[in-house]
């Protein structure tokens, strides 16, 4: 493989206005394409399997009426303390502020208030308003239409406040892509110490991310696209895009420093990082198209445009980013570096003094970092998944304040309510039944079809949405009424599909991670030629994840450093989070992984002895590694300044476990049990050794002949 990535490499340089040509094109035909052609991003969330999907289908096949695909709020109103919603001047003002809804744009019904619900206090009502359109496309002057009448509402003295999808929630980034570019040009400006070096990765990271962009949308007009994908795109995109160049551009620097000429340093820079990062990124798609097992299309979507923006940053830092190598010139090493030739000596570096530290003492250094991940993994017990709800909004926001009121007037399962569905059953028996159910506050009267084969009533818990004991009233009812004779009984609702949503997942996380890391463990057997590396490098991971879900639960459940963090409220964790943290973080531990010990297997296959090999590799990787790691932890933290927890708790779950995984896991734990493992660590059975292909990730392939079609290098040459 190195001998034909260096052949790559060598084309790109030569060929650099022709490459860069070709990324140029692509880029104006999906950036065109998707301003043409792109869809609406939609925030569905479909459970092929559950029992609270079929019943949705029932739903829109026996009641279209109600699945009209339109958004919907709802206006939460209430009166002065001391003052009731029947008082002439607050009716008024509740009629004033119907009318007002009524007339606003997009919008095709307003319900207004009645009996059911007005709170039993007559101090807090809800007015449902229905729109034409689903919310991610109403308009402004819709958006503006609906602030306008709750201000004036507020102006006659009601509290106003508003929820629902048609309520303007969309994730906001706030300046989060913004400080994580700048800390990345920071760090990689330290780095290099070149302008010229630092400014490559980013832009084509960037690059890379603006084409992936432009992909999605125009998948989006062929398929529904979650509005998370951008979101996650970027989030991987500029990560990923930056590290990969990174790695590159330091050896492409090293090359040069070691006196080879420019198309002959992007040749080996391409064939040796390159390698590493071509199985890197493998790593990474693997992981992300590996969500396609858990058989949600909301997941299966993010992985699939995920893997895809991965896969075009790979491409990019090997065709690109060497075709701009030739574009730079030697401005790429900097004035300072050029001023002062580098010497064959290597320079006792931090990483060196590091890792010699750690091999005084490796048995030390292992015991040490495993039992400080387990305690960070304690908290890790207690996960409990659910779907993020208006309860764990930001508390000056309308849609919280809305759930507070609603919480205080109806009590907490108002904002929680179940829709049973019957198909053929005596309806009022289910009804009475369901009644009877410990956690169930109320039902409503029944509602049967046009074709009066299915009914449905509401039932309103007496616990919140994600509320555990809502769970168990969930089950309650399933039990009490499966036993119905004469046909099917099903529960849905929101909250039904969220608990459906969150076992299925749950369910799903074992074998997802038997599925990657087993694929993970045959890719990295082929890369390193060995089986214990591999073992280790999984094993490593496993830490990693319990301690970033520890820490993850201690935030976000129990509550730890809320303040500090913005987290406005306690929940269970999002069902989908820990499948999807550990699909990137498993990528990215990889990339650690692959791009350390690639550099120690190149000096131990050199001839190098084995601490020997761990030192030498080690000092040479250390420091872009650990410039790679605060770059992708400094991206992911800037997305925790963002108000929405849908963006907030990955960016903290992934900065935590690339702080984890990069800093304690493979750059003390590693090279610590690579010294206690001695020779053995690159043991091979023999059996083995001859059925694994050698794929020359350490690029020793570049002292043989060039491939057919390429003139040899004057390295080559010098090498025979």
């Amino acid at each position: 493989m190195a001998r034909y990535l260096y052949g790559l490499g060598t084309f790109a340089f030569r060929r650099r206005r022709f490459v860069l040509l070709g990324w140029l094109v692509a880029l104006g035909l999906t950036l065109g394409g998707s301003i043409l052609w792109s869809g609406t991003p939609t925030n569905g969330l479909e459970v092929p399997g559950t029992e609270a999907q079929r019943a949705i289908d029932t739903l829109q096949r026996e009641f279209p009426a109600s699945d009209a695909g339109g958004a919907s709020a709802q206006v939460v109103v209430a009166a002065a303390e001391g003052r009731t919603l029947a008082d002439p001047a607050t009716a008024a003002a509740v009629t004033a502020l119907v009318g007002r809804l009524g007339t606003a744009p997009q919008v095709t019904g307003v319900t207004p208030l009645d009996e059911r619900s007005t709170s039993p206090n007559g101090r807090i009502g809800i007015i449902d308003v229905a729109y034409s359109a689903r919310g991610d496309d109403l308009t402004p002057a819709a958006q503006e239409g609906l602030t306008a009448a709750l201000e004036a509402a507020r102006d006659a003295g009601l509290t106003a406040e508003a929820g629902g999808n048609a309520v303007d929630g969309a994730p906001a980034l706030g300046n989060a892509e913004i400080i994580g570019v700048a800390v990345a040009a920071l760090v990689l400006l330290l780095t290099f110490g070149s302008l010229v070096a630092a400014g490559l990765p980013l832009l084509t990271a960037i690059l890379g991310v603006v084409i992936g962009f432009s992909g999605i949308g125009l998948a989006s007009a062929v398929v529904d696209m979650p509005s998370a994908v951008s979101t996650l795109a970027l989030m991987l995109g500029l990560a990923v895009g930056i590290d990969y160049a990174l790695f590159i551009t330091s050896r492409y620097r090293a090359e040069l420093a070691r006196g080879h000429g420019q198309q002959e340093a992007a040749g080996r820079a391409v064939a040796t990082a390159g390698s590493a990062v071509v199985f890197a990124g493998l790593t990474v798609i693997i992981a992300l198209v590996g969500l396609m097992v858990v058989n949600v299309p909301f997941l299966t979507v993010m992985g699939l445009g995920s893997a895809g923006v991965v896969a075009i940053a790979v491409l990019i830092a090997l065709t690109l980013l060497p075709a701009m190598f030739g574009f730079a010139g030697r401005g790429i090493v900097g004035r300072r570096a050029r001023r002062a030739p580098s010497t064959p000596a290597i320079a006792k570096t931090v990483g060196q003094r590091w890792v010699t530290l750690v091999l005084r003492r490796p048995l030390i250094a292992v015991v040490a970092g495993v039992a400080l991940l387990g305690i960070a993994a304690v908290p890790a017990l207690d996960l409990r998944l659910g779907l993020p709800d208006d309860g764990t909004a930001a508390a000056d926001s309308s849609p919280r304040k809305a759930y507070d009121l609603v919480a205080e007037g109806f009590g907490p399962g108002y904002n929680g309510q179940l829709t049973v569905v019957v198909d053929g059953p005596d309806v009022n028996a289910v009804n009475k039944t369901v009644a009877a159910v410990p956690g169930v506050a109320s039902v409503t009267p029944p509602r049967t079809s046009e074709t009066g084969t299915v009914s449905i009533f509401q039932v309103v818990p007496t616990t919140g949405p994600t509320d555990p004991a809502t769970t168990d009233t969930v089950e309650a009812i399933r039990t009490a009424t499966s036993g119905i004779p004469g046909g099917d009984v099903s529960v849905t609702g929101l909250t039904a599909v969220n608990i459906d949503a969150s076992q299925k997942i749950s369910d799903s996380l074992l074998p997802y991670l038997a599925l990657i890391v087993g694929l993970a463990f045959l890719l990295l057997l082929v890369v390193f030629r060995s089986v214990l590396v591999p073992i280790k490098a999984t094993l490593g991971f496993l830490l990693t994840i319990g301690a970033t879900f520890g820490v993850m639960v201690a935030v976000f459940q129990w509550g730890w450093l809320n303040g500090p963090l913005g987290v406005p409220a306690t929940g269970p964790i999002v069902s989908m989070m820990p499948i999807f943290i550990i699909g990137i973080a498993f990528g990215l531990a990889m990339d650690y992984e692959v791009f350390l010990v690639t550099r120690m297997r190149e000096e131990y296959v050199a001839g190098a002895e084995p601490r020997r090999a761990i030192v030498e590799g080690f000092s040479n990787s250390a420091r872009v590694v650990a410039a790679a790691a605060v770059i992708m932890i400094s991206i992911f933290s800037g997305f925790m300044l963002s108000p929405d927890l849908q963006i907030k708790m990955p960016g903290l779950g992934l900065a935590t476990a690339v702080l984890l995984d990069a800093f304690l896991v493979r750059m003390t734990i590693v090279p610590a049990a690579l010294a206690l493992l001695g020779r053995s660590a690159w043991w091979l059975p023999t059996w083995l050794n001859r059925t694994v292909p050698n794929l020359d990730i350490e690029g020793s392939a570049l002292h043989l002949p060039a491939p057919a079609g390429h003139e040899p290098s004057p390295a080559v040459e010098l090498a025979r």
